[in-house]
């Protein structure tokens, strides 16, 4: 690397030499005294430069990142000050002038409203010798890569698959068991505790004591939910974006990002209630997260959306992914094809409930031209279509856009209808 001669002191030199030679060939030494000084210290300063050059490297932070933020130090090793550049993708997030006394690390901390693994910063420094006579070449650009897991919203009351299962769980289910509400009140048979004896009962209707009767409860059971996260799409709010010549804004949450944070905030309201949660990819073929319960499943399942992401072309499935019997379906996708809508009508028909959220972020139609809102009116016009014909066979829709907490709360307290049912 080569230290240079800064603009400013290179014209203070210029300057000082202009002013010295006026001064002696006029004869006035006042001038030539003005000139001397700064051509004095330019030459002093320059001959002060550094021999060493300023190196700059992102290591990782020891305190945890908060929600929607990426964390860094940067650790800069210069015999001078320097100035720090930072950058994320295009646009330059800020300049700095670091007085750095051998080593320095700096805590940088990046907002951002995506999720997937991408990179937390660009860093560069350039130094800056004494007094500012001489600057140094631009390092290296230093870069670190974040993986950034998608953070939960909470939810209301979430809706149930029409079978539950198992002995356990936070939900009542129509089998005879216990932990339930009141199922009836029967006859002691052989088989019944007698701390179920209800004594009260009994009084009233065998008041010589010669018949028992037992209360009867319902068992509690638990439900088997699976996400599907359709990766094939990954689109933004401009729908010129969407070609993939151009990149969407880093301030723009895609599809894909609205699509983890809404599996992960299901995921998060069902582990909560004790239900087992399964995730699968309709874009990537490969083995799916088997449902299962706890904080450690939603780890897991925070880190396969993090790292979903489309592959290549999008894949053309021959048959819809096996779904556990009796199972709810949450289908997350942007149904901008029909890939997504046959599989969530296969899984109907097959008797699961199935549940489409819509994706699909707000869009921005008003730089677009003749041709291209053309192009996007027959693009929505083909998905209404699409999703119409979901709802016709029983396939209930929610929008993740549009307060998902109502609809979901409003599906849990509507009792499920059988499909081709009329509304």
């Amino acid at each position: 690397m080569i230290w240079e001669r800064s603009r400013a002191t290179a014209a203070g030199v210029v300057v000082g030499l202009a002013l010295v030679a006026v001064g002696a060939l006029a004869g006035r030494p006042d001038v030539a005294v003005l000139g001397a000084a700064p051509l004095v210290a330019g030459v002093w300063d320059w001959r002060r430069r550094p021999s060493t050059d300023p190196t700059v490297r992102l290591e990782a932070s020891e305190e945890p990142p908060a929600a929607g933020s990426l964390r860094a130090d940067i650790v800069t090793t210069a015999p001078t000050d320097v100035l720090v550049g930072v950058r994320r993708g295009a646009r330059v997030l800020t300049e700095a002038w670091v007085r750095v006394e051998r080593s320095r690390r700096l805590p940088l901390v990046v907002h951002t409203v995506r999720t997937g693994p991408q990179e937390v910063a660009f860093v560069d420094v350039q130094g800056v010798g004494p007094g500012a006579a001489s600057v140094s070449e631009p390092s290296p650009v230093a870069s670190r890569s974040a993986l950034v897991l998608p953070a939960p919203r909470p939810l209301g009351d979430l809706p149930l698959p029409p079978r539950l299962r198992g002995l356990t769980g936070a939900h009542e289910s129509r089998r005879p068991g216990e932990g339930g509400g009141l199922r009836d009140v029967h006859p002691f048979s052989p088989g019944d505790r007698l701390r179920r004896i209800d004594w009260r009962v009994t009084a009233r209707r065998a008041p010589d004591l010669h018949e028992l009767y037992v209360r009867r409860e319902h068992a509690l059971a638990e439900a088997v939910v699976v996400l599907v996260v359709d990766s094939r799409d990954d689109v933004g709010p401009d729908p010129m974006t969407w070609r993939g010549s151009t990149p969407a804004k880093a301030e723009d949450p895609t599809s894909l990002d609205l699509a983890r944070q809404a599996a992960t905030s299901a995921a998060q309201g069902f582990l909560d209630l004790g239900d087992r949660v399964g995730l699968d990819d309709l874009g990537a073929l490969r083995r799916p997260l088997p449902p299962g319960g706890g904080r450690r499943q939603l780890d897991r399942i925070r880190h396969a959306l993090a790292l979903t992401r489309p592959e290549g072309d999008p894949l053309r499935r021959l048959r819809a992914p096996q779904i556990p019997s009796g199972a709810l379906v949450l289908l997350f996708s942007t149904f901008l094809d029909d890939e997504a809508a046959l599989v969530a009508s296969v899984w109907r028909r097959a008797g699961h409930r199935v549940i489409a959220v819509d994706v699909l972020p707000t869009l921005r139609e008003r730089q677009l031209g003749d041709r291209e809102r053309l192009a996007m009116r027959l693009i929505r016009v083909a998905r209404e279509d699409r999703l119409a014909e979901l709802v016709d066979l029983d396939v209930e829709l929610v929008t993740w856009r549009d307060q998902p907490h109502l609809a979901l709360a409003s599906l849990a307290r509507r009792a499920q209808r059988r499909a081709g049912a009329s509304r």
